[in-house]
Formats: C-alpha cells, sequence, structure tokens
C-alpha cells in the first residue's frame, strides 16, 4: 500500500521518497506494486520519480519532505515507535499522517511534542490509491485547522482525491459503513439463506453498486483483511449490541484458516480453475466447502426491475419487494441504512459527507442518504419493522427527508460543474442524445447522455448546433459529460442494422455527418475544448482529436479501437494521426515512415492509453492539452481554459490545405509488416484485409509516389474503406459480438 500511495504522488508530478525498514525491501516493495494490473502508475516513466532508501539509514532525507505519510503494519506499537523516528527528523513545517485504516490517530502520536500534533492527522488512503478517488482526512483535537485545510485542498486538486474529514472515531466512516451490510451479507450466505451467486447478483450494479458486488469484492480486497479490519473494529466500539452487529459468520474464519482469501491465494468465495478449454470460475458452497458450477440466480424481481432506468426508482421498487429480493435487501442494506442514521453525528460532520464516503470509496452511485430519500424514510422504517427511529430520523420534519435534492451536491463550487449549472435550469436544447448546457461567463457545454454516450445521429446533430449557438452567442464550446466514460463511439448497432439491411447510403451519410460535425467543431470561430473522462474511443476519441484544446481526466482511457470490430477509424481519426505524423516528421526534418508506422500501429493494435498521462505518450493528446487529476473538477478546468484562449487574442485554426503522403514506398514498407504479423500467427486473414486498407489511406491512396493531397481526399479514403468493410460478414460477426458480450472477436 505504501508503494502504491507513493506511486500515486509520483502520478501527481512529484517528487517521492519511499522508506521501508531497508533500501532493499523498499525496491521490492516498489517492484510488487508494478507488477499490480491494473497498474499504479500513469505512465512507465512515472516511477523515475521515486526514490528509494531505508529506515535503517535514510531517515536524515525526511527532512526535505514536505509531507510525510506512514503506511506501516497495522500495530500501534509499531506506529508510535516508527513516528517517533520521524519526528526526530522531520522539519518543524512538514506534515505528517498516518495511512492506518483504524487506529485511533490520536493514539499513535501520544508523547510526541506539541509542534509535531499540530502537524499530525489522519489520511486514510482507499485501495487502490489510484483509482478510489477517498481519502479521509482524521485530525485530532491538537491538529492545526491550517493544515487539515492544505492537506484537503492539495489532495482534492493535485492528487486528484475526494476529501472527507472524519471524525477520529473506530474505522472511521468508510469502513464503519461499509462493512456492516457485508457483514449482514456474509451472515445470510453462512447460514444458507442465500447463494454466493444470488448476493452478488443483488448487490451489484442493479443497485448502484460495482460489477464486484459483495462476494467478488471481498475475494479482490482479501477475506484476511475483512477479518483484520473487523476485528478491529470489534475490539474499539463500547456497545455489545454495536460489536455483535460486526461479528462475522465463523466461515469467514474457516477460510481464512484455511488459506482460501480471495483472488491472492487463487480461490475464496470464487474459485478460477484454468482448463484447456480456458478459465473456469466456481463458486462456494458453504454447507459443503466445495466448489461447484456456477448457478444463474432466479430471480424475478432483477428481472423486472433492469426495465426502471432511474437508480431511485429502481432502488425503491426493489427494497419493497415482497419476495426474495426485498428480503434480502431489507435484512443487508435497509440495517445500514438505519445504522448511519444511528452514528452519522458520531463518525461525520455532516450527512454529506458520509454519501461521498460510499460514494468515493466503495463506488456506490447514491450514499445511504441518497437511498433514505430515494425509498422514502418512513417506507423504510416500515418495512424494516423499525418502531423507535434513530434520534437523527426523529428530527426530521414532515414529510420526512434528508434533503430537497436527491443527489448530493459537490465538496466545493469547481466540483461537478455541469450538474450544478443544470440544477440551475440552464438547458438551452437538448434531444435523446445530447444536450446543450449554459455554464456560464459565455461558455457553452455540448453534454452526450445516450447510453455509454454513444453517438448517432442526434448526437451530431447537437454538436452542429452546440458550433452554431456558440459562435452566436456564447465565448466558447467545450464539449463534456459527468458520465463515466466520455463516449464508447459510434453507435454499433445502429450501424450494423444498416449494414444487414445493405443501406450503404445511409451509412455513407452517416459518416459524412460525422467527418463534418468534427471538423465543425475544429473550424469553429469560438475555441473548442473537449474534457475526456473515462472510456474515449472510437468516435469519442475523433471528437477529442478535433478540438482545439483538450482536458482530459487523469484516468482517461482514449484510442481508436475500431479494428477491433472489423472497422477502420472514419470520422476524421485515421486523416487525423495521419497529419500529425507528418507534421511532426516536417517539424524535426525527419523521415516520416517511422512516425506514419506508429499511426498505422496504433490504430491498426486498437491501442488505449491508461491514463491521460499515457495518451499524450501515444500521441493522441499533444503537449498544449492538458490533465486534470480530479475527475469532478476538469468542466471546471476546462471552462477556465476556454475562457483563457478566448479572452487571449483566439483565431480559429486554418484548415490543412494539404497533406504529404508516402505513396507507395510507405504502403509497401506498412503492408510488408501487415504480412510479417499474419505468417507469425498473430494476425487473422479479416485482420490483414482491414491493415491493407488502413495501408492505403496512410500512404494516401492510389497515387504514384510521394505527393500531397487534400484532406478531404483523406477523408474520403476512410470513408470509403468503412463503407467497404461494413460489407464484409466477418465485420458484421465482429459488431454482433461485441454488441453481444463487450468483448472483441478475432475472427
Amino acid at each position: 500500500m505504501g508503494a502504491q500511495i507513493a506511486a500515486h504522488f509520483a502520478n501527481a508530478g512529484l517528487s517521492v521518497l519511499l522508506l521501508d525498514v531497508d533500501k532493499a525491501t523498499a525496491a521490492r516493495g516498489l517492484g510488487r506494486a508494478r507488477k499490480l494490473r491494473p497498474g499504479p502508475f500513469f505512465t512507465d516513466a512515472t516511477r523515475n520519480r521515486i526514490s528509494l532508501g531505508g529506515f535503517d539509514t535514510d531517515l536524515a532525507l525526511l527532512d526535505d519532505c514536505d509531507w510525510i505519510t506512514e503506511a506501516v503494519v497495522e500495530r500501534l506499537d509499531v506506529k508510535q515507535v516508527l513516528v517517533g523516528q520521524v519526528e526526530a527528523h522531520r522539519r518543524a513545517d512538514a506534515i505528517v499522517s498516518s495511512n492506518t485504516s483504524g487506529i485511533p490517530i490520536a493514539t499513535i502520536a501520544e508523547g510526541r511534542g506539541e509542534g509535531f500534533r499540530r502537524h499530525w492527522l489522519g489520511t486514510h488512503f482507499f485501495n487502490p490509491p489510484r483509482y478510489l478517488p477517498l481519502l479521509e482526512v482524521i485530525p485530532t483535537p491538537d491538529t492545526d485547522p491550517a493544515v487539515v485545510e492544505t492537506i484537503s485542498q492539495f489532495a482534492g486538486a493535485a492528487l486528484g482525491k475526494g476529501v472527507v474529514v472524519a471524525k477520529d472515531t473506530p474505522n472511521f466512516i468508510g469502513n464503519r459503513i461499509g462493512l456492516h451490510g457485508v457483514t449482514r451479507a456474509l451472515g445470510l450466505l453462512a447460514n444458507g439463506t442465500f447463494t454466493v451467486e444470488e448476493i452478488d447478483a443483488m448487490s451489484g450494479p442493479i443497485i448502484g453498486r460495482p460489477k464486484s458486488a459483495t462476494c467478488r469484492t471481498m475475494d479482490i480486497a482479501g477475506l484476511d483483511i475483512l477479518a483484520d479490519v473487523a476485528k478491529n473494529l470489534a475490539e474499539r466500539l463500547d456497545g455489545p449490541d454495536e460489536r455483535a452487529a460486526f461479528a462475522l459468520p465463523p466461515l469467514v474464519g474457516d477460510l481464512v484458516t484455511r488459506g482460501w482469501v480471495g483472488e491472492k491465494s487463487g480461490q475464496g468465495l470464487y474459485r478460477k480453475e484454468r482448463g484447456p478449454n480456458g478459465v473456469r470460475i466456481l463458486t462456494l458452497d458453504p454447507s459443503t466447502m466445495d466448489y461447484r458450477e456456477r448457478l444463474a440466480p432466479r430471480l424475478a424481481a432483477l428481472d423486472e426491475a433492469r426495465s426502471i432506468k432511474s437508480l431511485p426508482e429502481r432502488l425503491r421498487a426493489l427494497f419493497l419487494s415482497p419476495d426474495r429480493v426485498g428480503e434480502f435487501l431489507r435484512a443487508t442494506l435497509g440495517g445500514t441504512l438505519i445504522y448511519a442514521a444511528e452514528v452519522a453525528t458520531q463518525i461525520a460532520h455532516s450527512i454529506d459527507d458520509i454519501d461521498r464516503a460510499m460514494r468515493w470509496g466503495f463506488g456506490w452511485e447514491l450514499g445511504p442518504f441518497e437511498i433514505w430519500d430515494a425509498i422514502g424514510v418512513d417506507e423504510v422504517l416500515e418495512v424494516c419493522g423499525v418502531t423507535e427511529p434513530p434520534a437523527l430520523v426523529r428530527t426530521l420534519p414532515q414529510p420526512r427527508r434528508f434533503r430537497a435534492k436527491r443527489i448530493v451536491g459537490p465538496a466545493g463550487p469547481e466540483e461537478q460543474l455541469l450538474r450544478q449549472t443544470k440544477a440551475s435550469s440552464s438547458v438551452v436544447a437538448e434531444n435523446a442524445g445530447a444536450s446543450l448546457v449554459d455554464l456560464g461567463d459565455g461558455v457553452l457545454a455540448v453534454e452526450f447522455h445516450s447510453k455509454m454516450n454513444t453517438i448517432g445521429a442526434d448526437t451530431l446533430e447537437m454538436l452542429n448546433a452546440g458550433v452554431s449557438e456558440a459562435e452566436k452567442n456564447f465565448e466558447a464550446l467545450v464539449v463534456a459529460n459527468e458520465a463515466t466514460n466520455f463516449s464508447a463511439g459510434a453507435n454499433l448497432l445502429l450501424v450494423l442494422l444498416e449494414a444487414q439491411e445493405e443501406n450503404w447510403d445511409d451509412i455513407d451519410r452517416f459518416v459524412r455527418r460525422f467527418q463534418n460535425a468534427v471538423l465543425g467543431l475544429r473550424d469553429a470561430a469560438v475555441p473548442v475544448i473537449a474534457a475526456p473522462a473515462g472510456l474515449t474511443l472510437g468516435g469519442g476519441c475523433e471528437i477529442t482529436l478535433h478540438a482545439d484544446r483538450v482536458q482530459a481526466a487523469a484516468e482517461t482511457y482514449m484510442g481508436l479501437v475500431e479494428v477491433g470490430v472489423g472497422l477502420i477509424p472514419a470520422g476524421g481519426g485515421t486523416k487525423e494521426l495521419l497529419a500529425r505524423a507528418v507534421d511532426a516528421a516536417a517539424q524535426n526534418a525527419t523521415d516520416p515512415l517511422p512516425l506514419v508506422r506508429g499511426a498505422f500501429e496504433l490504430i491498426g493494435l486498437g491501442k488505449v492509453s491508461t491514463s491521460g498521462h499515457d495518451a499524450r505518450r501515444l500521441g493522441l493528446l499533444r503537449d498544449v492539452d492538458r490533465v486534470t487529476m480530479n475527475r469532478e473538477r476538469v468542466i471546471a478546468d476546462a471552462k477556465t481554459l476556454a475562457l483563457h484562449l478566448a479572452r487571449g487574442g483566439y483565431q480559429p485554426v486554418t484548415r490543412r490545405e494539404a497533406i504529404k503522403v508516402g505513396g507507395p514506398t510507405v504502403r509497401s514498407a506498412l503492408e510488408l509488416g501487415v504480412h510479417l504479423a499474419w505468417r507469425g500467427g498473430h494476425i487473422s486473414g479479416h485482420d490483414v484485409t482491414i491493415g491493407r486498407m488502413l495501408a492505403h489511406i496512410l500512404s494516401g491512396g492510389n497515387v504514384p509516389h510521394a505527393t500531397t493531397v487534400t484532406e478531404q481526399h483523406v477523408l474520403d479514403l476512410e470513408r470509403e474503406a468503412f463503407l467497404s468493410l461494413c460489407g464484409e460478414p466477418k465485420t458484421q460477426e465482429r459488431i454482433a459480438h461485441t454488441l453481444k458480450t463487450g468483448k472483441t472477436l478475432r475472427n
């Protein structure tokens, strides 16, 4: 964990000193962290910002550090000894913190001097620290408020964290609330009321939780870790009833004793078995302690609820349903809601902080008090049989609700800007695929809101309308949304249906509209900023490539992945990577072939960036583009950048008059690579067909020699190749497979 925290500080561009018992141990820890998947580093080069040392020889190096955080073993005596050593070497103004998940922060610093204690606090990173936004900041009565403010502001802006200030109580906020429901669910598993499959089906995305749900999450985290956290919590809670609520069933202890602690041991509540036909996933039967084939849950209420798009409405329907799904949710989620209301004032400064902690640390789409309101306060009490409500509930005025709005607001005005703006009725225009939203200060936004933000005719219509509206009435345009993913690309279902019906003219019109829409963004009379985050694939990537500037989230996974569905990028993506390659070669007076080959491989292999910084390494972002660490601040940063360009004498981009192409020489070199890959068994015959079409475009088409062509010429080559591939049965098979499974078919 310490190495992963160090990695994330390095991701933020900071110089980091990683200490362990000795330098060799620190190196081993960093090496193990580098092997984790998904990885803790934005790019391979990021780890060069970390230097290594040992407690035995290098504590004096702490004198150069501004923030020192410990993440050693969860033992009070070990931590107290270490912070004593740190006190002897830290600068007087250096901040020192603990990453403990539950040991009292004030207790760790007992015996330290006043100056140390004023600069001492808890900073509980959630694992993995790169990917989970939550950072619980836990001051003690001695902590200087300025230190709390410094860490909170720095962690939010520089580290991209969602900061929640928690009280110094057992297991703070996230683990206290999260473990409550897990304990109840595992109890129902142990006594045979529900199976592993049923529990995960009822506690995953259907109720606004991560795909890993309950049992899978416990396997990933480690059942041994779960047992330690529960034990630590039980030892520190006051009342016997509360301690009993966190008592894990004997099943967990049995699994830990057997060494079946989850993913790291190969088996826990699930087990993976590798065989000649691939990997089989088995599940534990607690009654026999044997593993069996997974059983598809038969829970009618879940099937019925899938048609309810609104999460609050879906949660309400499931929670109140009279069948086994309702029984499970009332026993687990219902108990957690009541417990959260009972302890809210003890563990947090506001119920908003509890909701944020569960959303940022555990991936809940709605926090406990948002769920109270979604179901109905009185309904929760009634169906859970609560005759004496928690004091916090009793103080609510009628009609009882915890807040007027369903969704908790952001922690600051610069966060979730789009959501805040829309709440003030600033929607200028909208259709099924996208909206135009007035962000204020003369900046207009185009927001996608189709499923996975896929791009169809309605999205293109709103992109064009956004440019027109911005040119008439605004200073700048931002293309952004606050969904998990910026865009998964063009609407493949639409493409497949048209191809199966052989509606080639309709596909041709759609591709032309797409090309014209992205060129319209580039040629707009006002600056256009794209603000991608999460998946930014295919058409979503092509839109981003044509913006004046990009303000990307650090966790942006960008790529032109059309080859995976048997196509090539035809929304200007192939053209743009070719143009960037030859422009870079001209600027550096170098041979363009290696750069064009790089573009060919980027498209042909469907490479996707592992982060925003990695997108820059791949050439999908430029040096002038920016990266924001905090996902919830991306749009605010994009708006600031847009205004900076607009008010700094912005001039529209001049359309390229010509693109240099290499002709037959470049095509032959690229096709040779395709042939060798096929001979080596690395690609299929259909991949060869796609690769040759891609080589044809990147070399300029049927030109007799190296020359210059117009931008429209390359766009036409893109479009023609796309149409041709749509007619290929193997391409249609790939699209259908991806739509059905979400995976790539290499036929």
